[in-house]
């Protein structure tokens, strides 16, 4: 669907400001609508003089006008001109009432975006005052008048006051002043000074092409670095971003500084463009240009991000629908993903040829590869047009020759462009020829460059051709905050991070990942895996089971062993269960490392596994890896691989188990100086599901605590220990059971700001609880600073020596994009017979204070909380929680029906 498309059928998606104000500019629109009414504009603008109010009203009406063309799905081309010729005229009007009686013989001058006539409704509009040599004192009264009343009327308005010498000096001095200047359009004043302006600032004297073009590309590679050189962030700016706005003002800077011109019609003229390229650009453009149009009409400021605040609405208005699989935003947001990824590659094709044409010898040697691929200047190339017609499987081989030829810079831009044009060449044939199968085998085997080449193909189109299912997740975004990247971004990262697992030089980062992947038979189906396991997204039903047919099928085309295939395949349909496992089970258990063991069957399956998981949620979301789920799911794969060794059929035995512990746990403390006598008599007050659930280090630390306490003067114990074998810092609490600590506890880090990963509560025989939980800074690091042990511990002693109980108030915000999202409140139950624990599976909207409400819950309603399994994805809290009544038994049926209304009474209350 088009971009404006269906707006009349979308009325309803029209924010009741953007319609008052389309209806209260009907006043300045031409008959039919189609043209804005210049003519009463002029003579509207002519009866404000120089009047705030009128011409405040003038604008604001005529802006009015441009919104009701733009909801009437007029072309983003015309409203961006609508809107720079009407600033002209205002500002043109302004100048003849204030200044321009004063300075006759000055310029103003329209630069940077407003310069180029590319304007929306609130963007910046910055003049330069072009003196003719007088001195800036006598032009600073006017100027300064003329600018209050630009102010004042709603123009934002950025300005400099210069001579003819000083703008050149300043170019001189400054790669941002001269980019600004080179697009410098004339509205009032003297043309010749103008003119004198425009030579002293242009070539060869000022920023040569050949010294502009390496300043501008090195400022633009920073820029993308800002964003993470990725165009596929989920709130894109969509001018900085790569594929943004940016990168189309980079080529035509380049080539007004080259050619003398920033027509794109002159570039297809010259050759650096085709017809079709130049068709693309202008889509693309005018595509973006209709976004910022929406963002600058809908928030009513200059704004450039694509913040998920907007993009729904957004996608309303240009009547997007949602779909059967398919999100209304989802859509809106996968056109984006495409045109930005088109434009990215139309910028790396020209750029380079501006690097050949600017920098480079056009007489430089070939020096050939082999019969179809040479190297010139750098750049790997076909040796003749027709190479990709009489041989496609050298589509695939260019990408391998790149691996081979790390010394190669990159793709000639006419290559690129012929590739470009062959995309049609990879059909089923070529899908099945072996000779395919063995150049994408072999760019998966080679020692470097996997990851950087399957980008340099998703880029260049070849890899959603290649392998179809993946064409259909290129730019598909999923609306949440959890996945921080579009499907095919996420997936390349999987396979990046495997890769670098794979690197000796990167084995600091994950070591026991780099040990494991480095020993490997056969990498490339973790890579396999990787790239396979979201591939189905989108398609409904089960994305593993459907991702796992599409990587067997995969895999035995390509030649692999049925034995690889079924595991590349296993490792799809299962890519969550070591995640889902270590973060909702409790792994301290025996019986669920062997229920996992079981499931997982054999060492190379489960080294498999590991490394897949790790890669895979360090790429859903940056900012939700952190070092509790590092720990976790190594605790998980270390008991595992134990479990295996042993043997499936002789399991961890429990008193075993015990032994290990309590013997672990005592060596620590004689170190310390307790005497034995003293842990006896602490450890007589611990139960067996104590020592069963708690590492050694723990235990230590507890007993210390403990040994410690005096109940005739203290009513709770209260300790923070950061330790870096936990992943996380842990609080200890031993506390009377009446207190019911959680909810306390809870509410209180929460108001501090922490993350809480884990919540451990074990009844002890003597009326006490011993809770221990795992928290984070927001950041997701452990919390290392002793000033913050000590407000922790401060907080916490408040609010337990409080008599009545009373939780404290949580009153931090959720986060702005978290407050995007309406998730309904969902609760069930299970049983867990070994345990005999009720098990509370909650999804909730992640909100501060969420546990503490629970936990008031729990409360009000005597129910012994023993474990709390916290997991966040993204806006969205999947939290389990391992319960029994007041007397340790399972939660009765009826009465998990009367908890259930409560939870989802008071969570959707306090939401």
């Amino acid at each position: 669907m088009s971009a404006g498309a269906g707006n009349h059928d979308a009325a309803d998606a029209i924010p009741p400001p953007l319609a008052a104000a389309a209806a209260a500019g009907q006043r300045f629109l031409a008959a039919g609508g189609n043209a804005l009414a210049w003519a009463g504009i002029d003579a509207a603008l002519a009866a404000a003089g120089a009047a705030v109010e009128p011409l405040r009203a003038v604008l604001q009406a005529a802006n009015g006008a441009l919104v009701h063309r733009f909801l009437a799905g007029h072309p983003a081309t015309d409203l961006v001109a609508d809107q720079s010729a009407l600033v002209d005229r205002v500002i043109r009007a302004a100048w003849e009432r204030t200044c321009g009686p004063q300075l006759p013989d000055a310029v103003l001058a329209a630069v940077g975006g407003y310069g180029r006539a590319e304007l929306n409704p609130f963007s910046d509009v910055d003049l330069l005052v072009l003196l003719p040599g007088r001195s800036k004192r006598e032009a600073r009264e006017p100027v300064s008048t003329f600018l209050t009343l630009l102010w004042d009327i709603g123009l934002q308005v950025g300005h400099s006051t210069r001579t003819v010498d000083e703008c050149r000096d300043e170019c001189r001095r400054d790669l941002t002043t001269v980019t600004t200047l080179m697009e410098a359009r004339w509205l009032l004043g003297p043309e010749a000074l103008f003119q004198r302006m425009e030579a002293a600032c242009a070539p060869p004297e000022v920023w040569p092409a050949r010294s502009f073009f390496e300043a501008k590309l090195k400022e633009q590679q920073a820029r993308h670095a800002r964003y993470d050189d990725t165009a596929y962030n989920l709130e894109p700016n969509i001018k900085g971003s790569p594929g943004g706005l940016r990168d189309i003002h980079m080529v035509l800077w380049v080539a007004r500084r080259h050619f003398g011109t920033a027509d794109l019609e002159a570039l297809v003229a010259q050759r650096f463009l085709t017809p079709g390229q130049l068709r693309v650009l202008r889509q693309g453009r005018d595509f973006l240009w209709r976004i910022r149009f929406a963002l600058h009409a809908l928030t009513g400021r200059k704004e450039d991000r694509l913040l998920f605040d907007y993009q729904a609405r957004i996608a309303r208005l240009f009547g997007y629908q949602d779909a059967t699989y398919m999100l209304a935003v989802e859509q809106l947001m996968q056109r984006y993903y495409r045109t930005v990824m088109d434009l990215s590659r139309l910028n790396e094709m020209l750029l380079q040829l501006f690097q050949e044409a600017i920098l480079l010898s056009p007489h430089a040697e070939a020096e050939p590869l082999n019969e179809r691929f040479q190297v010139r200047n750098g750049f790997l190339q076909v040796v003749g047009d027709d190479i990709f017609e009489r041989q496609p499987s050298a589509i695939l081989e260019l990408f391998l020759l790149l691996q081979q030829n790390p010394q190669v810079k990159g793709v000639s831009a006419t290559t690129v462009d012929l590739l470009q044009r062959s995309l049609h060449l990879i059909d089923d044939e070529f899908r099945q020829d072996p000779r395919s199968h063995r150049l994408f085998l072999q760019i998966l085997r080679a020692p470097a460059g996997v990851t950087h080449e399957l980008r340099r193909m998703n880029l260049y189109g070849v890899l959603g051709r290649y392998v179809p299912s993946f064409g259909r997740i290129v730019g598909r975004m999923q609306y949440d905050l959890f996945h921080a990247y579009t499907v095919d971004a996420h997936t390349l990262f999987v396979v990046s991070n495997l890769r670098r697992f794979a690197l000796s030089r990167y084995d600091h980062e994950f070591p026991r990942c780099s040990e494991i992947m480095q020993a490997l038979p056969a990498p490339e189906i973790a890579y396999l895996a990787g790239l396979f396991h979201d591939i189905a997204k989108g398609r409904g039903g089960d994305h593993s089971e459907l991702g796992a047919v599409d990587a067997e099928s995969f895999c035995l085309e390509h030649g692999l062993s049925r034995y690889e295939a079924r595991l590349t395949a296993w490792l799809v349909r299962y890519h969550l269960r070591l995640s889902m496992t270590a973060q909702r089970r409790d792994i301290a258990d025996p019986e669920v490392i062997a229920e996992f063991a079981a499931q997982v069957g054999d060492e190379t399956h489960l080294d498999y596994l590991y490394l897949l998981t790790v890669a895979d949620v360090r790429a859903t979301n940056p900012k939700l890896w952190n070092s509790w789920k590092a720990q976790l799911f190594e605790e998980l794969y270390a008991a595992t691989r134990h479990a295996l060794r042993r043997g499936l059929e002789t399991p961890i035995d429990k008193d075993e188990l015990l032994a290990e512990r309590r013997a672990a746990a005592l060596a620590l403390l004689e170190t310390t100086g307790l005497d034995r006598g003293t842990v006896e008599r602490v450890w007589a007050l611990l139960t067996e599901d104590y020592f069963l659930r708690c590492r050694p280090e723990t235990i230590a630390w507890h007993t210390r605590g403990l040994a410690r306490f005096e109940p005739d003067r203290q009513r709770a114990l209260v300790d923070v220990h950061d330790d870096p074998g936990s992943g996380g810092t842990e609080i200890f609490l031993y506390t009377p059971q009446e207190q019911h600590s959680f909810a306390l506890a809870t509410g209180v880090l929460d108001e501090l700001g922490f993350t809480i990963a884990d919540a451990r509560i074990i009844p002890l025989d003597n009326g006490y609880s011993l809770s221990t939980y795992v928290v984070l800074e927001q950041s997701g690091e452990r919390i290392t600073d002793p000033a913050r042990h000590e407000q922790i511990r401060r907080h916490l002693d408040r609010a337990l020596a409080r008599t009545d109980g009373t939780p404290a108030r949580v009153t931090r915000r959720a986060p702005r994009q978290v407050r995007m999202f309406a998730i309904p409140t969902l609760v069930s139950f299970a049983l867990d017979e070994k345990k005999g624990h009720t098990v509370i599976e909650l999804v909730a909207g992640d909100r501060p204070g969420l546990l503490c409400e629970v936990g008031k819950v729990l409360r009000d309603k005597h129910v012994a909380i023993h474990t709390a399994k916290i997991v966040t994805l993204g806006e969205r809290a999947e939290d389990v929680f391992y319960v029994t009544d007041q007397a340790g038994r399972p939660l009765a049926a009826e009465f998990c029906e009367d908890l259930q209304r409560a939870l989802t009474s008071a969570l959707d209350q306090a939401a």
